[in-house]
């Protein structure tokens, strides 16, 4: 009789532990979803402003008054070789 209760005890301490361990990696896994979530939406507002930075570098205004600053001019038409 007492191998039987051993066994039952042994039996549910193990259970005690398998349910604490999957409540422990429930309780990790909420948290490491909750940082992922706020990295997400920190790299999408930082996507979001590198694109409005690589739209304002790429105006044509900004690269034809850099050019100016820098001395270049439109080529004539006398410059200006087509390849057919």
């Amino acid at each position: 009789m007492m191998a039987v209760w051993v066994v039952l005890m042994v039996v549910f301490i193990a259970e005690l532990l398998v349910y604490t361990w999957c409540r422990v990696q429930y309780v990790r896994t909420g948290y490491e979803i909750a940082q992922t979530t706020i990295e997400h939406q920190r790299l999408m507002e930082l996507h979001r402003k590198l694109k409005v930075e690589d739209a304002r570098l790429k105006s044509p205004e900004r690269i034809a008054r850099i050019a100016r600053q820098r001395g270049l001019v439109m080529p004539d038409s006398k410059q200006v070789v087509v390849i057919p």
